[in-house]
């Protein structure tokens, strides 16, 4: 359990306000995971739903092909973030050579994905990304810390067939669920998200940007105030292979001059395949850090597979 700690010099007005936005922070940050956790369950009840009769099985965002159990067809519904496909991705990255010890911090995100039509003409796409974080002590050889992250759910609004440029839109937070200090920024934050792609054959080219402002949170941690923008280029093969390039880009708007950007540049290979009944998407990619800020991690590796859940012909 947390405490709240009070300068020496607080006075009434002061501590009064501590606890005011405490307990904000608190019921803010309860009610908003668990808004996210309704969301995602009432999608996942109506993607199971069959589609009435005038629909068919229903399509990809921007498509009017339907993400069935096809190769060809799961490898565009993969390749593209707001497709009508849920999906769980787990998705681990190795950071290399932080800190003067050159040691490695690990970030395992789940990533579930989760479409739900709200109109004949608009789906709404639910992204949670609950990071699982193995965090080196800075300036230490040893030790460190171990527990979740920072929760960030996307929500994005996006026409169901929007021709041969596809794109999504809303809102992204960043919740925070971090059950170590290190582990997490201390803020609620939140901010616009947007995703633009094509996917001319055999191309899927796209970018996913956006940028989050801090709104409540501990007085004693930093204001937040970052973009990421991610932008995505695949090449797709026979047989369900794909040469892939996603890195993502970031920037600390609030770090100091040399110490804003992360600009990592790399690629890998990936495939779409069967592991028994489950179709799964496998991608592995390495990226080296153009730019990166002092004490952090120069080259990384994203290592990624993700349970697909396409939807299934109606007889």
């Amino acid at each position: 359990m947390k405490t709240i700690t009070m300068p020496a010099s607080a006075n009434g007005k002061d501590i009064l306000a501590v606890l005011v936005r405490a307990f904000l922070m608190k019921f803010i940050t309860k009610y908003l995971v668990l808004a996210v956790l309704i969301v995602s369950i009432s999608a996942v009840a109506q993607e199971k739903a069959p589609p009435p009769a005038d629909q068919g099985a229903g399509t990809t965002a921007g498509s009017a092909e339907a993400p069935g159990a096809s190769t060809e067809a799961l490898q565009k519904a993969v390749q593209n973030p707001i497709a009508s496909l849920i999906s769980v991705p787990f998705q681990n990255n190795s950071n290399f050579g932080s800190g003067p010890y050159d040691r490695t911090q690990n970030v395992l995100n789940i990533e579930p994905v989760i479409p739900l039509q709200i109109s004949e003409n608009w789906n709404l796409i639910t992204r949670i990304i609950q990071p699982i974080v193995w965090q080196p002590y800075p300036g230490a050889n040893t030790g460190g810390a171990f527990g979740f992250g920072d929760m960030v759910p996307s929500f994005f609004l996006s026409p169901r067939n929007s021709g041969k440029l596809i794109w999504g839109a809303g809102p992204q937070f960043v919740i925070p669920t971090a059950t170590n200090d290190i582990l997490g920024q201390g803020k609620l934050s939140m901010g616009p998200t947007v995703v633009v792609l094509t996917q001319p054959k055999p191309w899927t080219i796209g970018v996913l940007v956006s940028n989050d402002w801090s709104v409540a949170g501990s007085g004693s941690r930093p204001d937040v105030n970052q973009m990421a923008l991610q932008y995505f280029i695949n090449y797709n093969l026979k047989k369900g292979w794909y040469l892939a390039s996603s890195p993502i880009i970031t920037a600390n708007w609030k770090a100091s001059s040399g110490n804003i950007w992360t600009v990592p540049v790399g690629g890998g290979l990936g495939r779409v395949m069967k592991l028994g009944p489950q179709p799964v998407n496998i991608i592995a990619q390495f990226f080296g850090n153009a730019t990166y800020p002092a004490g952090t991690s120069p080259w990384g590796m994203r290592l990624q597979i993700s349970l697909l859940y396409p939807k299934k012909p109606q007889p």
